[in-house]
């Protein structure tokens, strides 16, 4: 558009620059997609990602990587299953948080699956039988994922989660052969019978021919659920096989 200003020559009138357009931040998937590599230092933990309360402990011996020390790379683009460091107790809100951390930021093709170890134990309490799932490893989940900077993101910051066990600051997965072991544990039919006692223990006998009877732990048959008692009959110990059932702490 021209204007003609008081001294009659036309110019062209000022044409306002056109705005610059706002940059969008990637999306985690997206940024996936560039092929990105995980960095282990790169992403910082964000804001309302609860602190550690305490450090944390060494991993059983089962969780460590057999080739930690080597510290190899996982190829990009691979599943992997990784050790994760949770709040002791709450491993199983810890998965809840991530599974829902994995939906709201669509990582589905990322995060595959959270697994919380545990195995079926019989205890005892009183008087009863009770079949209960005791956590394997507690204090620690397991997560099949690819790993790279957004996944790590993910999980690296979902509440309850305090670190990736692996080398220095670098998440080593396990081998196949380890985690092939693990869910075997998993996946055991036989339920192992949960025994508080110990060798050398002072109990009462509760039920059977030698109720009332007190005596001492000899040996523990766990897969058996069963006991032998030194009790003392006619100024003697005698060995005597009881049932857990059968049996009580002297109080």
């Amino acid at each position: 558009m021209k204007q003609t200003p008081q001294n009659g020559t036309p110019q062209e009138a000022a044409v306002p620059a056109p705005a610059k357009a706002r940059g969008r931040r990637p999306a985690p998937k997206e940024a996936a997609e560039a092929g990105r590599v995980w960095t282990g230092d790169r992403v910082t933990v964000g804001e309302g990602h609860p602190a550690p309360p305490e450090t944390p402990s060494a991993p059983p011996a089962a969780l460590v990587p057999a080739d930690a020390s080597a510290q190899p790379v996982a190829a990009e683009g691979e599943a992997h299953w990784y050790v994760v460091h949770a709040y002791s107790g709450h491993e199983e809100k810890v998965r809840n948080n991530l599974m829902k951390r994995v939906d709201s930021m669509d990582m589905h093709d990322r995060i595959f699956e959270v697994l919380v170890p545990t195995e079926d134990v019989i205890e005892i309490k009183d008087g009863q039988r009770r079949h209960v799932a005791k956590r394997t490893f507690p204090g620690y989940i397991l997560v099949n994922m690819i790993m790279s900077d957004e996944s790590w993101y993910v999980v690296r910051n979902t509440p309850g989660v305090t670190s990736f066990v692996g080398s220095g600051n670098k998440p080593v997965p396990l081998q196949e052969k380890e985690i092939k072991s693990i869910q075997k544990q998993i996946k055991a039919e036989a339920p192992k019978v949960r025994v508080e006692y110990q060798v050398g223990e002072n109990v009462r006998v509760i039920d059977g021919p030698f109720s009332d009877f007190h005596g001492k732990v000899d040996e523990i048959n766990a897969d058996k659920g069963k006991l032998k008692v030194l009790v003392n009959m006619f100024g003697r110990e005698t060995p005597v096989e009881l049932d857990l059932l059968q049996v009580e702490r002297l109080k």
